[in-house]
């Protein structure tokens, strides 16, 4: 049985490195990157995610301002209740 070397390295050898010379000439050129406008869209629209994840679920200024509404006892009359009956259906049926 024969074993190949599977890389063209020397064992015995330290390998050579690279001249310093085609490093500087690298070196004098400034790396940069280039974004689509689909990467920063897509960017944005995880940021805007995020931020709605944080928001909490109910609003609570919101609640208290309905609370205080319903203890009044000429705040329920017909307009009031057809309007929430219709947002109620609307919901229901998918017409938001």
């Amino acid at each position: 049985m024969t074993i190949d070397r599977l890389n063209s390295l020397d064992p015995i050898r330290e390998p050579k490195k690279p001249s310093g010379a085609g490093m500087n000439q690298r070196a004098g050129k400034g790396d940069s990157i280039a974004i689509s406008s689909d990467a920063v869209a897509k960017a944005e629209l995880f940021n805007v995610l995020e931020v709605a994840k944080a928001a909490p679920d109910v609003r609570t200024d919101r609640v208290a301002e309905v609370k205080l509404r319903l203890q009044d006892p000429a705040y329920i009359n017909d307009s009031v209740l057809s309007m929430t009956a219709d947002r109620i259906v609307d919901q229901l049926l998918g017409n938001s």
